[in-house]
């Protein structure tokens, strides 16, 4: 079972922050169990090292679980919402007021189940001692909780202001190719009837595919590949009508990654780069092709063309780490869209390279994780 199938049941862009917050309270864990240890010594306990190690780990682990994975798994009973997935506060509080005392209580059993012996035997020994490890531990919890919380919306904000820059970018895809649609729309009117009701058609689809995907949240940039594969289908018919024989096209989407978890629009641009600086510059025009296949836990994704050929700038520009391009965004607005977009959903775990076909033409090849959009539950 790999690591995207395992956590099958998360958001995918929680996976690894998940494990990552796991790790930080296994962290912090250990000094606490070398505090805790230190202070039965003083006390006059026999603990060992070992044992005060099982203690912590076990109660910081099962107050994690509690805490932290079940705003997920009970998301909507806690009515836990994008992006942070942080119920509101009167869910917040008792997830917390059931959560710390149960994780606390669960992790003192499998302490005690180790050590052999019984901390609830201090109720009767040393009552003060216990309420004293009770309070330390909601206080360590508590502050867990708060930096966390913090920290999940600080990035949250982040994300939304880049995703709106970014958005703000793509909009001007939109006007330019819808009045060059029009434009040719008009003229067919009065000339060939069948192809300007074939061309309306396709843009009313185009149209209502790309309204629909503008109204998903900021903090929701990823779609079914099929919904994107749908939309390119719709454009390039637009473009095919447009540009008569000089376009053909070929897309290729298994139906095993129609539910593949994609940006939104991030196809688009290349595909309209592919058309305005490698076939219609061409007498002949020529062949465009899209394709989606995985490999291992990564999905690529092409676009290729057997046009006049990617210029130098575009080339050098895509050997570049993917970052947030401010210093020329007109240069090679398209590829530089998409590498942003890559940029700010998967860092470096994504890759985009461009190489020069032998027969001509140029192949664009994103490479994403391969993630599922998880199924909604009544949970």
């Amino acid at each position: 079972m790999t690591f995207n199938q395992l956590l099958a049941w998360l958001p995918p862009g929680h996976r690894k922050p998940l494990l990552q917050r796991l790790l930080i309270v296994w962290a912090v864990a250990l000094p606490i169990a070398a505090a805790t240890w230190m202070s039965s010594q003083s006390a006059g306990l026999q603990r060992s090292f070992e044992e005060s190690l099982v203690y912590s780990y076990a109660i910081s682990t099962f107050t994690w679980l509690f805490i932290d994975v079940s705003r997920f798994v009970f998301k909507r009973l806690l009515r836990s919402k994008d992006p942070t997935y942080w119920p509101p506060a009167l869910q917040a509080s008792l997830m917390l007021m059931v959560g710390i005392p149960l994780g606390y209580v669960l992790g003192l059993l499998v302490g005690d189940a180790y050590a052999a012996e019984s901390t609830w035997d201090l109720w009767h020994l040393n009552p003060n001692r216990l309420a004293v490890l009770a309070f330390t531990a909601t206080a360590i919890s508590a502050a867990y909780v708060a930096y966390f919380y913090q920290r999940g919306k600080v990035e949250a904000l982040i994300q939304q202001v880049t995703q709106s820059q970014l958005m703000l970018l793509q909009s001007q895809l939109e006007p330019h190719m819808l009045f060059n649609t029009l434009a040719n729309l008009r003229a067919l009117i009065g000339q060939d009837t069948t192809r300007a009701q074939a061309m309306l058609d396709h843009l009313i689809d185009y149209l209502r595919s790309t309204l629909q995907t503008s109204r998903l949240p900021l903090q929701q940039p990823l779609h079914p590949l099929e919904d994107e594969f749908f939309r390119l289908n719709d454009y390039l018919s637009l473009m095919a009508i447009r540009m008569g024989p000089r376009l053909t096209f070929h897309l290729e989407l298994p139906p095993a990654l129609n539910n593949a978890a994609v940006p939104t629009f991030i196809l688009q641009p290349l595909v309209e780069n592919a058309i305005c600086h490698g076939l219609e510059p061409m007498v002949a025009g020529g062949q465009i092709q899209v394709q989606a296949m995985t490999k291992g836990t990564q999905l690529i994704l092409t676009v290729c063309d057997n046009g006049c050929g990617i210029s130098e700038l575009a080339l050098a520009e895509s050997t570049r780490p993917l970052k947030i391009a401010t210093d020329d965004p007109t240069a090679s607005w398209g590829l530089s869209h998409v590498r942003q977009r890559l940029h700010t959903l998967y860092g470096k775990r994504a890759r985009l390279a461009i190489s020069l076909e032998a027969q001509g033409g140029t192949c664009v090849v994103l490479t994403l994780p391969f993630e599922k959009l998880p199924f909604e539950t009544n949970i």
